[in-house]
């Protein structure tokens, strides 16, 4: 059986609503970022950049959210698209990966994480965020889903991030984004996907953003004898 490393993040996410669409047993290890769990040995052993999700199949490790969604895809023959569609498939996979995830996770640090405010910083990675969201925009115009004419991984990667646009960007989160919006509520309203919410019911994650989350997150701010 799959054994799923999971924190309620983006990432995450993307791989929990993967197992839900494909009904794909899986055993559920709790992995609690703000507390430090990802910095065990016994977890560096699995994901060595000691990030979460990860993933243990048969003596397998496998670790970073796109490489378990093709790994997982590529595994069930489930969600991996059409063969002809392969070389957009993985582009949108890369868009997401490199860019998309990456500039939104830095806009949601330096306008709610950071120590101090920088304008560069919130400036620069908000603005990149939103070029982000207007290249899925002009992207998604008159197309029901991101590659190809079905659901695939791409769908599934891409809403990871999407569902967070409200604290990427603005309280108005996909207001300039009408078809980006369209799809996100597409994508948003399939049954999988409250399932995949549900996952943390139960888990006592922290949720206190003090001085022990910022170090567990944040590591390599900090001196190391501090």
């Amino acid at each position: 059986m799959l054994k799923f490393y999971f924190h309620q993040t983006p990432n995450p996410m993307k791989v929990a609503l993967f197992l839900e669409e494909t009904g794909l047993p899986y055993e559920l290890v709790a992995v609690d970022t703000l507390k430090g769990e990802q910095h065990t040995p016994e977890y560096r052993a699995i994901n060595p950049n000691g990030k979460t999700p990860a993933l243990e199949d048969d003596g397998k490790r496998v670790f970073d959210s796109t490489a378990i969604l093709m790994y997982l895809s590529e595994k069930t023959g489930k969600l991996a698209g059409q063969p002809e569609d392969r070389s957009e498939m993985l582009s949108w996979l890369m868009f997401v990966a490199s860019g998309l995830g990456p500039f939104s996770g830095q806009s949601v640090h330096f306008r709610h994480k950071a120590p101090e405010k920088i304008p560069y910083a919130i400036n620069r990675y908000l603005r990149e965020a939103e070029r982000h969201y207007e290249v899925l925009d002009t992207h998604l115009e008159g197309r029901e889903y991101m590659v190809g004419d079905s659901y695939s991984i791409a769908d599934i990667s891409t809403w990871g991030w999407i569902d967070k646009a409200t604290v990427v960007l603005s309280e108005g989160g996909l207001d300039n984004y009408p078809n980006l919006k369209r799809w996100f509520d597409s994508i948003n309203a399939r049954p999988a996907v409250q399932k995949a919410r549900d996952i943390p019911k139960g888990i006592d994650f922290k949720t206190e953003f003090d001085d022990v989350a910022a170090r567990a997150l944040y590591p390599q701010n900090f001196d190391k004898n501090s």
